[in-house]
C-alpha cells in the first residue's frame, strides 16, 4: 500500500474524525475476544459500558473544533454529527439498560446480543458522518444487518422470526433500491459524493440524476418509516425482542434523518411541495391508525411514523427557502434528541414491564397501574404528554421548532395542517394516562409491584432530559450549529 495513502489513513485528523466509530469498532472486537475467552466473560458489561463512553468522549473532542473532512471528503466530523454519535451513544445505552434481564430462555446468547447492538451503534455513526453514497451503504448495512438478527433474536418465538424476516426481506429491497439510486446518481452526476454533486447543480437536474435522488428518497423513506414505506413498522416493532424494538425506535431513525439532512441539500426547491404532502400523509396515518390500536407496542411504532413525517416538515420547509440558516438541522437534531429520552422511556418502560410480566403490554394490563407502581406510571405519563406535545417538555418544543421551520418559508398551510393532525395524537396518548390514573386495576392480572434498579434509573434519567429540554434547552440550542 502507498505510504502516503497509510500516513493520511492514521493522520492526527482522521483519528480525531472518527474516534466515535473507532472506539465503537474496538469495543466490538473486545467483546468478540470476551466471548471466545470463557473466563472474561464477566468483563462483557464493563467492555460494552467502556466502548460507549469511550465513543461519547471522542464525540466531544470534535463539537467545538472546525469542521474535519477526511477521507477525499467522504467522511466529515463537525459539531452536528458530533451531537448525532452522542445520540446513538444514548439510545443504545437505553436499549442496553432496559433489557438487563429482558431475555430469559436467550440468556446464554447475550453476549452475542451485545455484540450485535455495538455493532449496529457504529453503522449509525458512520451514517452520520458519510458525505459519501458508498460510505453511507457501508453504514446502512453494518446497521440493517446485525438488526435482522437482533429482530429474531428469540428464536423460540414465531412473531420474533416473523419479524425478523419481514424486516429481512424488505430492507434487502430498500437496500438494493438505494444501490441502483446511487448507480443511477454517479451516471449522471458523475461522483457519489455529496460535495461534489452539489458542485455540478446543473447536472443535478438530468433524468438520470433525479430518478436516482427518488430512489434514495425512497430508501431512506423506508429507514425513517415514512408513507407509504411504513407498513412494516407496527409488525416489526411488535414482535422483534423489546429492547430491540427500542433501539430500532430511536437509533434507527436518528441515523437516517443524519444522513438525509445533508443530502436534501440536492434536492431542487421545487421538490418542497411534494415531501410536505408526503409529511402531512405521514402525520395523518399515523395517528389515525395509532387510534385504534390496543397492544402499547404497536401504538407506539404507529406514534413513531407521525413523528417522522412532523420531522419530514422541517427539510421540507428548508427547501422551500426558509431564510434562517441551519434552522432544520437544529430543529430535527433537537426533536431527535427529545425523541431519543421520550420514546425510548415509553418503550423502555413497555420493555421493562413485559420482562415482569411475561405478557405484552396492553392498554388493559395497565389499568390503575399507578395504584401498584406509581412511579412507572408517573413517568409513562410524561413520556405519553411529551409524545403529544404538552409544554414544558422536550417534545412540546421540538414541534415548536419544526413548524417555525414551515412558518418562515411561508409554508403556512402546510403548518397549520400538520398541527391539527398532530393535535389528533392526544387521542391516544391520553388514553394510556386515563387507563393507568382513572381506570381500575385489572382483577387477576396484576402488575408486579418489585422494582428493577438500572431501568428504574435509566427511565428516571429519560424523564429528567424530557424535562430539562422542555424548560431549560438553551444548553443544547446554543451549542447545535
Amino acid at each position: 500500500m502507498n505510504q502516503a495513502i497509510v500516513d493520511r489513513i492514521l493522520s492526527a485528523q482522521t483519528l480525531l474524525a472518527t474516534g466515535p466509530f473507532l472506539a465503537l469498532a474496538l469495543g466490538v472486537l473486545l467483546l468478540v475476544l470476551v466471548e471466545t475467552i470463557p473466563f472474561l466473560d464477566r468483563l462483557r458489561p464493563v467492555v460494552f459500558l467502556a466502548a460507549l463512553a469511550g465513543a461519547a468522549w471522542a464525540a466531544t473532542r470534535t463539537m467545538t473544533g472546525p469542521t474535519l473532512w477526511v477521507f477525499e471528503d467522504t467522511y466529515v466530523a463537525n459539531s452536528t454529527t458530533s451531537w448525532w454519535s452522542v445520540l446513538f451513544v444514548a439510545s443504545t445505552l437505553i436499549a442496553w439498560i432496559f433489557g438487563k434481564r429482558y431475555y430469559r430462555e436467550e440468556a446464554r446468547f447475550q453476549g452475542e446480543h451485545d455484540i450485535l447492538l455495538l455493532t449496529a451503534a457504529s453503522g449509525l455513526v458512520l451514517m452520520a458522518g458519510a458525505r459519501d453514497l458508498l460510505v453511507f451503504f457501508v453504514g446502512l448495512e453494518m446497521l440493517s444487518v446485525p438488526l435482522y438478527a437482533l429482530c429474531a433474536f428469540r428464536r423460540a418465538r414465531r412473531d420474533s422470526v416473523e419479524a425478523g424476516m419481514k424486516y429481512f426481506m424488505l430492507g434487502a429491497f430498500a437496500a438494493a433500491i438505494f444501490l441502483m439510486g446511487a448507480a443511477l446518481m454517479y451516471a449522471g452526476t458523475g461522483t457519489l459524493t455529496l460535495s461534489t454533486m452539489q458542485a455540478r447543480g446543473e447536472l443535478l437536474e438530468s433524468p438520470l440524476a433525479l430518478t436516482g435522488a427518488a430512489m434514495l428518497l425512497a430508501s431512506l423513506f423506508f429507514k425513517i418509516s415514512v408513507f407509504p414505506f411504513h407498513l412494516w413498522v407496527p409488525d416489526v416493532y411488535q414482535g422483534a425482542p423489546s429492547p430491540v424494538t427500542t433501539f430500532m425506535a430511536i437509533g434507527t431513525k436518528a441515523g437516517a434523518f443524519a444522513f438525509l439532512l445533508p443530502m436534501a441539500l440536492l434536492l431542487p426547491s421545487r421538490s418542497a411541495g411534494l415531501i410536505a404532502a408526503i409529511a402531512l400523509i405521514t402525520i395523518g396515518v399515523g395517528n389515525l391508525a395509532a387510534l385504534v390500536q390496543t397492544d402499547l407496542k404497536r401504538m407506539l411504532a404507529y406514534s413513531g411514523v407521525a413523528h417522522a413525517g412532523t420531522m419530514l416538515l422541517a427539510i421540507a420547509g428548508d427547501l422551500h427557502g426558509d431564510p434562517q440558516t441551519g434552522a432544520a438541522s437544529q430543529a430535527i437534531l433537537f426533536y431527535m434528541a427529545a425523541y431519543v429520552f421520550t420514546a425510548g422511556g415509553a418503550f423502555g418502560l413497555v420493555t421493562m414491564l413485559e420482562a415482569q410480566t411475561g405478557r405484552p403490554v396492553t392498554i388493559e394490563s395497565i389499568r390503575g397501574l399507578q395504584w401498584r407502581r406509581p412511579g412507572v406510571a408517573a413517568a409513562m405519563a410524561l413520556f405519553m404528554l411529551s409524545l403529544g406535545g404538552i409544554p414544558a417538555t422536550g417534545g412540546f418544543l421540538g414541534k415548536y421548532l419544526v413548524f417555525s421551520v414551515a412558518v418562515r418559508a411561508e409554508m403556512i398551510p402546510v403548518a397549520v395542517i400538520g398541527v391539527l393532525l398532530s393535535v389528533v395524537a392526544l387521542g391516544y396518548y391520553l388514553r394510556v394516562v386515563v387507563a393507568m390514573f382513572m381506570q381500575p386495576e385489572v382483577e387477576g392480572r396484576p402488575v408486579p409491584s418489585e422494582s428493577r434498579v438500572l431501568p428504574s434509573a435509566m427511565a428516571l434519567v429519560c424523564a429528567a432530559m424530557v424535562l430539562v429540554l422542555g424548560v431549560l434547552p438553551g444548553w443544547f440550542l446554543e451549542n447545535v450549529r
